[in-house]
């Protein structure tokens, strides 16, 4: 599913018009942005969690030269879903 068709889906479930439904997932998913960015964890109960993970400076290897080089440390979003999303999958 893409953004479109997720705007699609909150529309029709929610009887919002299509504009409606694209500015409450734009909304939604700025909200997210801004509090990862801010380095808060995002909890949507029922759903699962989004978080800012530090990865660590590394060493790495250029497969092109074999050279040795510099992995520099960085930030990463995760997602980890929730018990009750993992139990619907696994039916």
């Amino acid at each position: 599913m893409n953004k479109t068709q997720l705007i699609d889906v909150v529309a029709n479930e929610s009887g919002l018009k299509k504009k409606e439904a694209e500015a409450a997932v734009n909304a939604a998913l700025k909200a997210i942005e801004d509090a990862l960015v801010d380095g808060d964890r995002v909890q949507l109960i029922g759903f699962g969690n989004f978080e800012v993970k530090e990865t660590k400076e590394r060493e790495g290897i250029n497969p092109q030269t074999q050279e040795k080089i510099k992995i520099a440390a960085s930030k990463r979003p995760t997602f980890s879903a929730s018990k009750a999303l993992k139990a619907k999958l696994n039916g």
